[in-house]
C-alpha cells in the first residue's frame, strides 16, 4: 500500500467486526483487561468503554489498547486518554442488552461509568501473507520479506 489510509480503514473495519481489545492504564500494565469497544462511525478519533466507577479503569488517564483481528490478519497497538463521557445521548446510543448484562442496575445506575478514549498514536500491522506466504509459513520457509505492512499513525 502506498497510502496509509487503506490500512487505517482495514483497522476500523476489523475493529467493528470484532470490537474486543486488551485495555490498560499507562501506569498499570499489570492490570490489562479485555474490554468491548463501543464504536461510532461518525466519531473522529474516539472509542468508548463501559466500566464500573469502582473498577480498575476508574482513575482514567493515559491508556493503551492492543487489538488482534479475528482472522489474525491485522494487529494494532494504540494510545489514548480515558475521560468520563457525560453525554446521556452517547450513553443511550451505546447501551445494549449485552452491556445491560454487565450492569443489572440499568443504564442510569451510579454503578456505570462510560469512558471515552480520545485516540492518539497507533501502530498497525497488516499481516496478510497471501497464499504463497501462507504456504511458505506452513513449510517453515522464510516469510520475513512477506510479513505484511506496518503503519505508524494517529487514529
Amino acid at each position: 500500500m502506498t497510502s496509509p489510509e487503506p490500512l487505517k480503514t482495514a483497522f476500523w473495519q476489523a475493529l467493528s467486526e470484532s470490537p474486543f481489545v486488551m485495555l490498560e492504564l499507562k501506569d498499570r500494565p499489570d492490570g490489562a483487561a479485555p474490554m468491548t469497544a463501543q464504536l461510532d462511525p461518525d466519531a473522529d478519533g474516539a472509542i468508548w468503554f463501559f466500566t464500573a466507577p469502582s473498577g480498575h479503569f476508574a482513575p482514567l488517564g493515559p491508556a493503551h489498547a492492543t487489538f488482534v483481528s479475528k482472522d489474525h490478519q491485522l494487529f494494532a497497538r494504540f494510545a489514548g486518554h480515558l475521560v468520563e463521557e457525560t453525554s446521556a445521548a452517547v450513553r443511550e446510543r451505546f447501551w445494549t442488552s449485552e452491556v445491560a448484562a454487565w450492569f443489572p442496575g440499568g443504564e442510569t445506575s451510579p454503578e456505570v461509568l462510560l469512558m471515552r478514549m480520545e485516540l492518539g498514536a497507533a501502530t498497525i500491522w497488516g499481516g496478510d501473507l497471501g497464499l504463497v506466504g501462507s504456504l511458505k509459513l506452513m513449510l517453515g520457509l522464510d516469510v520475513q520479506k512477506k510479513t505484511g505492512e506496518k503503519l505508524d499513525t494517529h487514529l
